[in-house]
């Protein structure tokens, strides 16, 4: 949709779906409140829905803006089927960041649940634009509200977690404790959602609920826990996995090579890989320098009786600056260079140029995968 900051903004294929739901759903409404519009009432409606969402997504600018002023990068933001989503690559550096981090969006909110209260006062709120900055004015506080619960992945869960930080000293413990709550809150929403609306607590009759309005509801309620107990999951995982950052060492998890020429054949190569207990290939040329890695899987994929008459320089990739990774990175400073420049294998250096070995990305991968099954500290 565009770079609002320098940022991407995205909209997912599902958002249609929802912009659809509201589009039906507030022309309903329209029709009893205004019925004079007929027809026309979906328009009034689908402008409502586009609105709405181009409320949520200065809710989600309100975030990105103070992750850039922390220096914190945004990798996009994405409009999808219940709100929107601002991708921050870091964690914050501090409780206190994380708090305003967390708590902006839900205050921008309300704040133009105001700006919209303020605009009623000015036009008759028996016409569209008063029906318009009314439901605009709810949707706001409802975002707000929503987004205020204590739990992961709310902005109220990170607003916890930063408060559990600061007291405790320990991100670990506050992501622990704002991701169970939040599991907890997927558990009352499931439940508590459709026992609201069926016992008319909402304001609405009971004897005008319908089978459709229940299992609407109760479809409602499952979406919504199943969103908020997934990404309460996703922060503990993601929290564990940075816990073990540090363990993830370019130097530890690359693997031995051997130079070779461009015209060794690939079995002579892989006979001296062989007897030197390496496991990676590098291509040099005739003053020694790393010119090419010569690829695992495209080893794999050359039949034994055809490796003698394979030079290795048809199954190599040439480097390139960004292939080249200092045998010092690690942890999150190695997955962002990893990050920015994606490839099958690296060539690892120290710091003077020379060649320490490969470092394949099925290996971080593993490694990956042992620091997620590990038990958190």
């Amino acid at each position: 949709m565009g770079r609002p900051f320098g940022v991407p903004v995205y909209v997912s294929p599902s958002w249609f779906l929802v912009a659809a739901l509201i589009t039906w759903v507030f022309g309903d409404q329209l029709d009893r409140i205004l019925p004079e519009l007929g027809p026309a009432r979906y328009l009034v409606s689908l402008f409502f829905a586009v609105a709405f969402y181009a409320s949520v997504l200065v809710h989600e600018l309100a975030h990105t803006v103070a992750a850039l002023r922390f220096k914190l990068p945004v990798r996009r933001i994405q409009l999808q089927f219940f709100g929107g989503v601002s991708e921050i690559e870091k964690e914050s550096e501090t409780p206190g960041r994380e708090f305003v981090l967390a708590f902006v969006g839900p205050l921008l909110s309300l704040a133009l649940a105001g700006i919209f209260y303020l605009g009623m006062k000015a036009v008759d709120p028996a016409t569209v634009p008063g029906v318009l900055l009314a439901g605009l004015m709810v949707s706001n506080l409802l975002v707000a509200a929503f987004n205020l619960l204590p739990g992961l992945p709310l902005d109220g869960g990170r607003m916890l977690r930063a408060l559990i930080w600061g007291i405790t000293g320990k991100p670990m413990a506050g992501t622990v404790a704002a991701a169970w709550v939040g599991r907890a809150l997927a558990i009352t929403v499931l439940i508590g959602l459709p026992l609201i609306t069926q016992t008319g607590v909402l304001g609405n009759p009971t004897q005008d609920i319908g089978g459709m309005d229940t299992v609407m509801d109760a479809l409602l309620a499952a979406i919504l826990a199943a969103i908020i107990w997934t990404g309460a999951g996703n922060s503990l995982r993601m929290a564990r996995l940075r816990e073990h950052l540090p363990e993830l060492r370019a130097r530890t998890l690359t693997r031995r090579a051997i130079p070779v020429q461009s015209t060794t054949p690939l079995s002579e190569a892989l006979r001296r890989a062989n007897e030197a207990g390496a496991r990676a290939l590098v291509v040099v040329d005739g003053q020694g320098d790393p010119t090419a890695i010569v690829r695992e899987t495209a080893i794999a994929s050359v039949p034994e009786h055809r490796r003698p008459w394979v030079a290795v320089s048809t199954l190599a990739q040439d480097l390139t600056d960004g292939m080249k990774v200092s045998a010092e990175l690690t942890g999150e400073a190695l997955l962002d260079h990893l990050r920015t420049t994606p490839a099958t294998e690296y060539l690892v250096v120290e710091t003077g140029g020379e060649i320490y070995g490969v470092l394949s990305t099925l290996d971080v991968e593993k490694a990956f995968v042992k620091a997620m099954a590990r038990p958190q500290s």
